[in-house]
């Protein structure tokens, strides 16, 4: 439901916290055991292989500490942002030259490389260190992908004056003489669409204060409105909903605000409520508007709910209509789980190892062959594209080579199919006995944590 996310994530900068003038504090240092939990893993390791391979990646390059621990935090949010978006939307990532290079692969492999659509280079100036043993760094860089292959692009709407008066723009024709000319004095009159490297928009280090009629909030990683609402004006359209989950000091709503766009803001911080208030009141736009008022009640409610005045409570409920248009944005309610079904992913791993192990090797469900267990990986019996779930009741120990084959699509019978048609199956009947241990074993798990629960 939502078109557009432009948002300026933490950066891993590796630093505890910053305390501007506005008040607003936040941690940009990542450590595994402290900011990575457990379940995001098994949800990365169960339905995002190519995610986990990119955290694994920066885990054997830097260690589990900082950027793996950022690039897991960072992807489940990520993937959520992915699930949220419409099937014709856009995210902008905002990013430096801190994790750059490794975001780029993790936005690969959730979005998809096909989609990637531009890395945009926003080049600024500002003071260099007095000792200087390389190049200043002066920019950042913002990763464009869609969710799909149909996104929004309103190229006329960011148009900007060629630099140069006598620059020529590019022809699209040759038809020689008067009209030419005049086409591409037209053309010239609209202006050029940018490149992707944007070097016309200054840090808010330069602007003046709010407090005296500027746009300088006080936060320490503020970006100037300008750029977000070139983002927003190419990659949405009025009345479209623009998210940030990172809003800080709320840049990208306020932008969407003054473009007429339904906007949704989260922050850590209460600050940004007050900030978004204070930001709207300042640039005069119109609090009447509906939308945003029921969506910045909900903020007020869910943050400070002991503070009354201006919201009289939540919006109303209206996905208990069965008349609604829209019966897909029904509320689910998820059922309690039990604690079988919450074991994490090493837990089944080890019961399913222990149940499948023979003289000493673990055999696969898979082909049959037996191997150690380093050798072995956790998959689903059922695939989830099929409505597998995760726990222990359909879970399997196979091989590298059959669970890379096996893959999201195949089922565990279609796999012993397809292994005894490419000659790979081993030994069938151990495969179908180190299936029906693995049975056994989950039901053994599931009834002994049944009664002790």
């Amino acid at each position: 439901s939502v078109n557009l996310i432009a948002t300026d994530p933490p950066f891993n900068k590796n630093v505890d916290a910053f305390v501007g003038r506005s008040g607003a504090s936040f941690k940009d240092r990542w450590r595994w055991n402290e900011d990575v939990h457990e379940e995001w893993v098994d949800q990365i390791k169960d339905n995002w292989p190519a995610v986990s391979l990119a955290i694994e990646f920066a885990r054997a390059t830097q260690g589990d500490d900082d950027m793996a621990a950022f690039m897991a935090w960072l992807s489940i949010r990520l993937i959520e942002m992915h699930r949220v978006l419409s099937p014709d939307g856009s995210i902008y990532l905002h990013l430096d030259h801190t994790a750059h290079a490794y975001v780029k692969v993790l936005m690969d492999a959730i979005f998809g490389r096909d989609n990637f659509r531009n890395e945009i280079i926003w080049a600024y100036t500002g003071p260099g260190s007095p000792k200087m043993r390389q190049f200043n760094r002066k920019h950042d860089t913002l990763l464009w992908y869609s969710k799909g292959n149909e996104w929004t692009f309103n190229a006329d709407e960011v148009r900007v004056a060629y630099k140069d008066p006598k620059q020529r723009p590019r022809r699209a024709f040759d038809t020689g003489g008067a009209f030419e000319d005049e086409a591409i004095n037209e053309m010239r009159k609209k202006g050029m669409v940018p490149f992707d490297w944007w070097d016309d928009f200054a840090i808010v280090a330069r602007f003046k204060p709010m407090e005296k009629g500027g746009q300088r909030t006080g936060y320490p990683t503020q970006k100037p409105i300008d750029l977000y609402k070139r983002i927003i004006m190419a990659s949405s359209n009025e009345g479209d909903v623009v998210l940030d989950p990172f809003a800080g000091c709320a840049t990208t709503p306020i932008a969407a605000w003054s473009l007429k766009r339904q906007w949704i803001g989260v922050d850590i911080s209460p600050k940004g409520l007050e900030l978004v208030k204070e930001r709207g009141r300042q640039l005069d736009l119109d609090a009447s508007d509906q939308t945003v008022n029921e969506m910045r009640c909900t903020r007020h409610q869910e943050v400070r709910q002991h503070e009354t005045g201006e919201c009289n409570g939540l919006p109303e409920r209206t996905d208990e209509d069965d008349t609604l248009p829209t019966p897909t944005l029904r509320l689910r309610i998820q059922r309690p789980r039990e604690p079988w079904e919450k074991l994490t992913h090493n837990q089944i791993r080890g019961h399913l190892t222990e149940a499948q192990t023979v003289a000493g090797m673990v055999v696969c469900a898979g082909c049959g062959r037996g191997l150690e267990s380093a050798f072995m990986e956790l998959d689903h019996i059922q695939p989830k594209s099929e409505g597998g779930v995760d726990n222990i009741t359909n879970r399997i120990m196979l091989c590298k080579p059959c669970n890379g084959y096996k893959s999201d699509r195949r089922t565990l019978r279609g796999l012993h199919a397809d292994n005894k048609k490419e000659k790979w199956m081993h030994d069938e009947s151990a495969a179908r006995i180190a299936q029906s241990r693995a049975k056994d074993k989950a039901e053994a798990v599931r009834q002994e944590m049944t009664q002790g629960g």
